[in-house]
């Protein structure tokens, strides 16, 4: 996107996620790589002083300006960080997440969620939390992706994963995979196809999207002799969407559909469990993989790792997912602008 269409955008609220994790370190790098990669303006919710002393001791060369409100981060961030603030009361030990600053982590969420409703953030870009350490703080949601449903008023919430030459939408998420199966039903994949389809459109400039469904089974079942799921939940719900108008082919076999020549037939696959779904996008793009989640009222992606606390304070995170991230939702703000201006869809 050329800079100046990124100008007429509001800037994106980046959360500071786990204290303990890489989320400062890879914020600091790529706020660094801002030029080199010519990313849209954001601003973090973090702690200042934090953000300064863990500049210092990874020698980056970070300038951390305060600022009072969003607006102020435009003009900013050619030559500083901009950090709105979010205290942290308690000091921070890279790998050791101390459940007293749980409340700080989830206040950037919240202030970030509240940016975007009211349009002073154009999308929000969260970096990993820890859910354990939130549950003191009163976190009770099964995700992060949950707990921004809750806050923005979302109804369904979506998880798509993204890379350069891959998108996917599990319809089972974090579920165990005898959990998953049992639950797949036609409804949650009509309506998850129907909330993936809409935002092939709305967020990223697909005209006619095309879904490629994936079948449950090896094979797809192979007519029924390696299970029915295909035949008697799949199918149905195929049709359904077809009914529709949409263009979805399948149910296919979930062995062929991920290679090169095939990818080029779908601009999204939909998958029935979580890890037929990321292993094909962790393989094909694991360093440039972004987390998105469809069907809310703001633009909200994620790196697509976690808190990494293994390598945390050592100066070895690497920032592409996150930088991946910046510009997926710098690209979805302004697919949704020119969406509500009367902007048709492009490629």
């Amino acid at each position: 996107m050329a800079s100046a269409t990124l100008s007429a955008l509001a800037p994106l609220a980046l959360t500071m996620g786990e204290p303990a994790g890489i989320g400062g370190e890879i914020a600091l790098k790529a706020w660094i790589a801002r030029r080199n990669e010519n990313l849209p303006p954001f601003f973090l919710l973090d702690d200042p002083a934090r953000l300064a002393g863990l500049a210092r001791e990874m020698a980056l060369d970070v300038p951390i300006r305060t600022i009072a409100i969003p607006g102020e981060a435009a003009a900013l961030f050619a030559t500083a960080l901009p950090v709105l603030p979010i205290p942290l009361p308690a000091a921070v030990s890279p790998g050791r997440p101390a459940a007293a600053n749980a409340g700080s982590v989830l206040a950037a969420i919240e202030r970030g969620v509240a940016l975007c409703l009211s349009g002073e953030a154009c999308g929000l870009v969260t970096n990993p939390i820890h859910k354990e350490t939130l549950y003191g703080a009163g976190f009770r949601h099964p995700g992060h992706t949950e707990y921004l449903a809750a806050l923005s008023g979302g109804a369904q919430p979506v998880m798509l994963l993204a890379c350069p030459d891959l998108r996917v939408v599990p319809v089972t998420v974090h579920q165990g995979l005898r959990e998953a199966i049992a639950g797949l039903t036609s409804e949650a994949i009509v309506s998850t196809a129907t909330i993936l389809h809409d935002a092939l459109r709305r967020d990223f400039g697909c005209a006619q999207p095309r879904l490629a469904v994936a079948g449950l089974n090896p094979h797809a079942g192979e007519g029924g002799s390696m299970g029915r799921e295909e035949i008697d939940i799949i199918t149905p719900a195929l049709d359904r969407l077809r009914a529709q108008g949409m263009n979805v082919r399948g149910p296919l076999s979930p062995d062929t559909m991920f290679h090169a020549a095939a990818r080029r037939r779908y601009d999204a696959a939909l998958c029935m469990y979580h890890d037929q779904a990321l292993i094909p996008l962790k393989t094909i793009g694991f360093d440039c993989g972004v987390n998105v989640t469809l069907g809310l009222p703001i633009v909200r992606t994620s790196p697509d790792h976690g808190t990494a606390f293994d390598i945390a304070g050592r100066g070895l995170a690497n920032p592409q997912s996150l930088i991946a991230a910046l510009h997926l939702a710098a690209r979805i703000a302004q697919h949704r602008r020119a969406g509500s201006a009367g902007g048709t869809a492009g490629g």
